[in-house]
């Protein structure tokens, strides 16, 4: 199971990476094994302001569908629009090509409830 160390994590198996007030956000190795084959990836949140915890998407694979969550509050700058043509990154490259949005980071946004790598491995097992 690969969870890079750099990268902070959701217990709904979201990742985050923060780079200034700017946050790249997809879904975790754990997640999308467990998923299965992702067939089709839904934002419609891009110029939305929302707050941690929120729905910004959802992930549909061949047999279910999954809320995406928001890791903190902010406005969605950016949805990864190679997703809509190869939505299967999410399996092949979670962190890399087949991250998913792109935030700007609310001011004051709330980051205690991100978890460190170390933190996220011991809620997998």
């Amino acid at each position: 199971m690969n969870t890079p160390s750099e990268l902070k994590y959701t217990k709904d198996h979201e990742w985050i990476k923060i780079e200034g007030n700017v946050a790249t956000i997809g879904i975790t190795d754990f997640a999308q094994g467990e998923l299965g084959d992702i067939v089709y990836v839904d934002v419609d949140t891009v110029d939305d302001d929302l707050n941690g915890g929120d729905v910004f998407g959802s992930v549909e694979a061949v047999k279910t569908v999954s809320d995406l969550f928001l890791p903190i509050a902010g406005k969605v700058i950016e949805f990864n629009s190679e997703l809509e043509a190869q939505p299967e990154l999410l399996n092949t490259d979670p962190y890399g090509d087949g991250w998913i949005i792109k935030l700007e980071i609310a001011d004051g946004a709330d980051q205690s409830e991100l978890l460190s790598a170390d933190d996220y491995k011991a809620i997998i097992g």
